[in-house]
């Protein structure tokens, strides 16, 4: 399962599987995807286009708990690549209390779904932002974490930890947690990149548009 699939860094991941010989099924509540004129979103249209295989594309929010039941009922998933959430910086600050909901309860719900359905195996898209305020450069995973100066980055810690609280209590559960700094590029083919919904948080978008 590969939630957030649509976006920018989960649609890049969908393609990667796909050709490693995965079948992967793909869900996005569109919030930061364009949804194209097909029933695919469109990163995904030009995925299947890449790759000449079908995706798997469900609508679905992950904050939405019996949508998130009836698809674990409905497919027998090995492992669980989580890329939902909300992702601005700046907009966390103006909207705290939306970013918790949607990236601290979305992924309770996530979790607690894969554990009714015995699935134990999560790999979660974490952030640098867990970080804070570099104490040494350059940045490496033993670094302190926790002092993040955003909601979006504490939502973000908030979960490493509730995972990490999770595999301690119940050693079956293997988890990666992946923090990334900003993600740029396109496929080589060019057919996806970074596209983004609204005000561009790093500067490829606006070199890609000159």
């Amino acid at each position: 399962l590969v939630t957030g699939g649509a976006g920018y860094i989960g649609s890049h991941c969908v393609l990667e599987l796909l050709q490693a010989g995965y079948v992967p099924v793909v869900i996005d509540n569109f919030h930061n995807a364009i949804r194209g004129s097909e029933e695919l979103p469109e990163s995904l249209r030009r995925v299947q286009e890449i790759t000449q295989r079908p995706v798997l594309f469900q609508e679905l929010d992950i904050t939405d708990e019996a949508a998130l039941q009836e698809l674990f009922r409905k497919h027998r998933f090995s492992a669980v690549m989580h890329f939902a959430g909300l992702k601005a910086v700046g907009e966390s600050v103006q909207k705290p209390l939306e970013y918790y909901r949607v990236n601290l309860t979305g992924t309770i719900r996530l979790l607690e779904t894969m554990k009714a359905h015995g699935v134990r195996n999560i790999v979660f898209s974490s952030s640098a932002t867990v970080y804070g305020d570099p104490k040494y450069l350059p940045l490496d995973e033993k670094h302190p974490v926790g002092g993040c100066t955003n909601p979006y980055g504490k939502s973000k810690f908030f979960i490493e930890e509730m995972i990490r609280d999770l595999c301690k209590a119940e050693r079956d559960w293997n988890a990666v947690l992946l923090r990334y700094f900003n993600p740029i590029g396109a496929h080589e083919s060019g057919m996806i990149g970074e596209d983004p919904q609204g005000i561009p948080n790093n500067l490829m978008p606006y070199v890609a548009q000159v």
